[in-house]
């Protein structure tokens, strides 16, 4: 496209822009329509204020449920890990202790030996 068809377009798209918004505002201030326009205008902000305040308590309360399964899953895991871990530590305490226990014995019996 030239230059000039680009000056064109931009021109074309302000003018259309510029009648668009001349068009709201004619509306939103004319004398008795416009009151009633503006009326309806804020009756409709009002009731999309309500649905967006609405649609927060909704997405809030699933954000919070979510949150407090997450929570009571993790805490759960983290018990059952904790638990694992305990159970082999004690596990392998036990093991060490025994065979320290059967160390000592035989050091004991090779002491012995040594000195008769």
């Amino acid at each position: 496209m030239s230059k000039n068809g680009k000056n064109t377009a931009g021109i074309l798209a302000g003018l259309l822009a510029g009648a668009a918004a001349g068009v709201i505002l004619g509306i939103l201030y004319a004398p008795e329509e416009g009151k009633e326009t503006r009326k309806k205008i804020k009756n409709k902000t009002n009731d999309l204020k309500d649905q967006a305040k609405n649609k927060y308590g909704e997405v809030s309360e699933k954000v919070k449920d979510q949150y407090g399964n997450i929570s009571s899953t993790f805490k759960e895991t983290a018990n059952n890990v904790a638990h694992t871990v305990k159970d082999g530590y004690d596990k392998y305490k036990d093991q060490i202790v025994s065979k320290t226990a059967d160390v000592v014995k035989d050091v004991e019996a090779e002491l012995n030996d040594l000195k008769k």
